[in-house]
């Protein structure tokens, strides 16, 4: 694999610290054992920092991350995911076997397709008083969705006994999860796995208790 000069810059991810999705990227830069800046984008400060026109032009949903690589941008954490793996040396975020590639392409994009973007910020804050019931009733139909795929493809980790980009999703997920108080308890399975996972010094750097950008009442 060859690289040029540019890819020897440190990528620098710009995210927040309870982003979902920046975590993520966080996640997969850790297990890669990548070196990285970071660049708070504060989802609430200021009116919304990533609504700039500043950011903007990083990102132009205005959302996070945004991670500045190998000389352009990435918006989208999957996407980064994907392209780390296929660019950085270390261990496989997507297995080779098509059938369980495809198996961990679909658990990633129920999660960052079919629950995640339902309960974040920018649509939580649209729907007023009921977001949380609106979160817990989302997060709640996804989970129900999620444990019996889980429960065909699971060993270990969320497919098999390697981690992938599908356990990279869910553990950021299980957090909102707590956070909007669902009952993780009803669903074993992801329940199992999440402990698995939460175990892992990659998950456990990359947690939004340790981030630079952290407010310290938040710290572990």
């Amino acid at each position: 694999m060859h690289f040029s000069l540019v890819c020897l810059a440190k990528p620098v991810l710009h995210g927040y610290f309870r982003s979902s999705c920046s975590w993520r990227v966080r996640i997969a830069f850790a297990l890669k054992g990548i070196e990285y800046d970071q660049v708070p984008v504060n989802l609430i400060k200021d009116g919304g920092q990533q609504l700039t026109e500043q950011y903007k032009t990083l990102n132009p949903m205005q959302q996070v991350p945004a991670v500045e690589i190998d000389g352009f941008t990435l918006s989208q954490s999957l996407a980064v995911i994907q392209y780390i793996d296929e660019t950085r040396p270390g261990p496989c975020l997507l297995p080779a076997d098509p059938k369980a590639r495809a198996q961990v392409r679909m658990i990633s994009d129920l999660i960052a397709s079919g629950i995640q973007p339902l309960q974040n910020l920018y649509v939580i804050q649209k729907i007023g008083a009921e977001k949380v019931q609106w979160a817990q009733h989302f997060i709640d139909r996804g989970f129900q969705a999620l444990e019996p795929i889980l429960k065909q493809t699971a060993g270990k980790y969320c497919v098999g006994d390697e981690i992938s980009m599908a356990d990279i999703c869910l553990v950021p997920q299980v957090y909102n999860a707590e956070r909007f108080k669902v009952d993780v308890g009803q669903f074993p399975t992801i329940k199992r796995l999440n402990q698995t996972l939460l175990e892992i010094e990659a998950f456990r750097a990359s947690h939004p208790s340790h981030q630079p950008d952290t407010p310290a009442d938040l710290r572990a």
